[in-house]
């Protein structure tokens, strides 16, 4: 079932991104090529996987959907360990040998003690599990004795209106992952070891919306990707393109907080640094470096007449992330 809110998202219109745990206030402006993508991976109930370098707006786009369509975001963060079932459920194993070990030392019963053991308390649902079926995932959520973190939902949200999965990073993992993944994303529904039934899609909700990121520091396995529908965010490749897009998104952060000059002076820096990081041939900043440094710059100095000093000294902590040539 897709999203009856497909045709919600407005073009050139910021959507304001309250603070939300470790993600900070932020603002957001959906244009008409990431706005299609989107409708056309709910359309096709499809992930949506967003390429890109760094800093140029992946996570955000998938956080700046489920605010403007008013969904449940829950994101997960791929590392080198990950593997798929970690994003479906998690299993405490640990825990159980440690509740095993002090039961042997009671007089408890045979009964008590596989009640006590049973595997299905040491079940937790994993991100996958929370935007396919939250109701599923809220019952075993207790019945595990809530070892793991539930989901923040917004204000007067229900599951019939919808969530947003941003898996991010997957490149980090290795190819057993997304393999891993393949399955599920297309039946939209995945088995828990110990539970009689699969867990799938929740009766009345909308098909939810997995958006996945990739740096592109690994190729990831063909087969994936044709199952993704495959949006490419990139900053523009002319100089002068680029320097009005960051002061734009500068002034739509910030408005009259940085003065005239400190958008102008940061945006030709970033244009110049991007330049020398290629050259180097490291990852060059993008558009979240620009952003960090006005915010340093406002926040350091609320004084808009006295910010050009303070943005000369504090623009290279922002900009030149990677090590110095050797001579």
């Amino acid at each position: 079932m897709t999203s009856p809110r497909i045709r919600e998202l407005l073009i050139d219109d910021p959507v304001l991104l309250p603070r939300t745990g470790s993600w900070p206030e932020s603002v957001h402006i959906f244009d008409e090529h990431s706005v299609w993508a989107l409708r056309a991976a709910l359309a096709a109930q499809r992930p949506l996987l967003v390429r890109g370098e760094p800093g140029v707006g992946k996570s955000q786009l998938a956080r700046a959907a489920a605010q403007a369509w008013g969904r449940l975001f829950v994101s997960a963060v791929v590392h080198s360990r990950s593997e798929s079932q970690d994003l479906q459920w998690q299993y405490d194993a640990i825990g159980r040998l440690g509740d095993a070990q002090a039961l042997g030392a009671t007089r408890s019963t045979l009964a008590e003690v596989r009640a006590q053991l049973d595997h299905r308390r040491y079940i937790s649902p994993g991100p996958l599990w929370w935007v396919f079926n939250w109701n599923s995932a809220l019952s075993q959520y207790a019945q595990s004795g809530k070892q793991t973190a539930q989901p923040v939902s917004p204000a007067g949200w229900q599951p019939e209106h919808g969530a947003v999965l941003l898996i991010d990073e997957i490149d980090k993992a290795e190819a057993d992952l997304p393999n891993g993944l393949l399955e599920t994303l297309g039946n939209g529904a995945f088995s828990v070891p110990w539970l009689n039934e699969s867990v799938g899609a929740q009766a009345g909700s909308p098909t939810p919306l997995v958006v996945i990121t990739t740096n592109e520091e690994r190729e990831l396995p063909a087969a994936f990707v044709r199952r993704c529908l495959v949006l490419n965010l990139q900053l523009p490749e002319s100089e002068a393109e680029l320097y009005d897009l960051l002061i734009a998104r500068g002034r739509t952060h910030f408005g009259d907080e940085c003065h005239a000059d400190v958008y102008r002076d940061a945006a030709q820096q970033l244009v110049a640094d991007r330049h020398a990081a290629r050259d180097l041939g490291v990852t060059p900043p993008g558009q979240a470096e620009y952003i960090d440094m006005l915010r340093v710059v406002k926040t350091l100095e609320p004084d808009v007449d006295c910010q050009i000093g303070l943005l000369a000294k504090i623009r290279d902590f922002a900009l030149k992330k990677h090590p110095p040539a050797s001579d």
